[in-house]
């Protein structure tokens, strides 16, 4: 009876363990329908008769694009979105051109201040 008891608590110590295991997001030769199950936020980018691919945003730099064939992930690539820095603004003071940008242009008036 002892020793019963020790197997299924044994049993039931290893089935508990896998429940806290992370789960993995993206695996080579998944079905498309648990990804997207795993990752509702995919959106298609791109469609062609037998490949599709989606594309995740990880953060505010990165993505994920998954291509599937075939209803297979086939491949995975992550990539950096290009910083598109604002424009200073011309009457910010910290802009290095606030107070020599009509020294340079003789001709025009300068604005009153």
């Amino acid at each position: 009876m002892i020793k019963k008891l020790g197997i299924l608590s044994l049993i039931f110590l290893m089935g508990s363990c896998t429940l806290f295991q992370p789960r993995i997001p993206y695996q080579l030769g998944m079905s498309e329908s648990k990804f997207l199950r795993q990752n509702k936020d995919a959106v298609i980018s791109q469609l062609n008769n037998e490949k599709k691919v989606y594309r995740i945003n990880k953060d505010e730099r990165f993505y994920l694009l998954a291509t599937f064939e075939n209803d297979e992930l086939v491949s995975l690539e992550e990539k950096e979105l290009a910083p598109q820095w604002p424009q200073q603004r011309i009457m910010d003071p910290n802009n290095p051109d606030y107070n020599n940008r009509y020294q340079n242009q003789p001709n025009q008036e300068r604005p009153n201040r």
